[in-house]
């Protein structure tokens, strides 16, 4: 266990590159202590001794792969046992390239795994132990994809979706306890994940693409501000709370004891 400092400690899954590499270093210089979560050891290791070299906060590496239910164990443990453990960012995920009906079936499960059930049973240990201290910060990484299932990777996009109503969910459980949830939500990034997916970012115009810093740097903004989901690339944060609404003005008429009236079919049709 760390040692505790003002800020506590952020615990970060899919650290080893990207985006999660890069919150470790802007969480660092806001003076969190870090725990790095990966599969890569080695990835760790390296991220961790630059920037144990370049501030004065310590840096505890923690091998894991989340797409196991034994991955998860270790890091669901950790966040229920170290009481310095005041910030998650919920990052580590996959992409799955190709169609529902070409894609291999065990990829996409493991890629369920990993968006989904990690996000979740970390979020849900996070939260038991930050609402017990009515303080903490839990970040859930998602993406663009989960307003838009159109665009590609119906399976994916469907995770992320997972990911933001979870997160707005324990917006509203968590309220009262003093413990602040975010969802992030990015659009195209330039991360690993493009090649580990077998995609190429480069067909995208580069206008739509987004750097990992510039990423990392607008959604803490975003928290900071209180947002409680940020869309960094998006200029009027009042188009998706007009989504938002339009959403929410559905909500009278999503349960009735009747059918629709378009829906009655005629005597003569039965």
């Amino acid at each position: 266990m760390l040692e505790n400092t003002k800020k506590g400690t952020a615990l970060i899954t899919g650290a080893s590159a990207g985006i999660g590499a890069v919150y470790a270093d802007r969480l660092a210089r806001r003076g969190y202590n870090l725990i790095l979560v990966a599969r890569d050891e080695q990835k760790l290791n390296a991220l961790a001794n630059s920037l144990g070299e370049a501030g004065a906060v310590a840096v505890e590496v923690l091998r894991a792969d989340l797409s196991t239910r034994e991955g998860r164990a270790i890091v669901v443990k950790k966040l229920e046992q170290d009481d310095t453990i005041s910030l998650l960012v919920n990052n580590a995920g996959m992409a799955v390239e190709g169609l529902v009906i070409d894609a291999d079936p065990e990829k996409l499960e493991t890629m369920i795994e990993l968006n989904i059930t990690a996000v979740m049973r970390l979020a849900a240990a996070a939260a038991r132990s930050f609402a017990a201290k009515r303080q903490g910060v839990i970040i859930n990484i998602g993406s663009v994809l989960a307003l838009a299932p159109e665009i590609l990777g119906g399976v994916y996009s469907g995770t992320k979706a997972f990911v933001l109503n979870l997160t707005q969910s324990m917006q509203i459980e968590l309220a009262a306890s003093g413990v602040r949830v975010q969802a992030v939500l990015p659009g195209a990034t330039r991360t690993e994940i493009w090649d580990r997916s077998g995609g190429d970012i480069n067909q995208l115009p580069p206008t739509m693409i987004m750097g990992v810093d510039e990423l990392v740097d607008a959604s803490l903004a975003g928290l900071d501000a209180g947002e409680q989901v940020t869309i960094p690339s998006l200029p009027d944060f009042a188009d998706f709370e007009a989504f938002t609404a339009a959403r929410q003005a559905l909500a009278p008429n999503l349960s009735h004891n009747h059918a629709a009236a378009r829906y009655k079919i005629s005597e003569a049709a039965r």
